[in-house]
């Protein structure tokens, strides 16, 4: 499988070395079909009609259930609650062997959010 880097976000903009994922649906299919080494989160990934759509905290969730990996994961949010969320439930999934011990996490972004939308 060809290796990637992967940004989760529905607003932000690609960092440069990254394919980008603008919802969940999308972010599961890179990571089902493509070996991802940078993983880097976003939580929150929009609304439709007013409807809150997956965040990345489900997206974390779902890899937990289903043992999606990443070699690196970086949680570039800007809401603290996802954030402290997302982090804890990874390092419990590490701890519990939900999923790989050697998936590097980490509590901040690897890039620059950058938004020229």
């Amino acid at each position: 499988m060809r290796t990637i880097n992967l940004y989760v976000d529905d607003l932000r903009d690609k960092p440069t070395g990254f394919r980008v994922a603008r919802t969940m649906k999308e972010a599961v299919w890179y990571l089902e079909n493509y070996d991802v080494n940078i993983l880097s989160l976003d939580h929150d990934l929009g609304e439709w009609k007013g409807v809150l759509l997956p965040t990345g905290y489900d997206l974390v969730k779902h890899m937990c259930e289903h043992g999606l990996r990443a070699n690196k994961i970086y949680i570039h949010t800007d809401n603290n609650v996802g954030r402290e969320n997302m982090y804890q439930t990874l390092l419990g999934a590490r701890r519990r062997g939900f999923i790989d011990s050697d998936i590097e996490i980490y509590h901040y972004p690897i890039t620059e959010n950058k938004y020229s939308g």
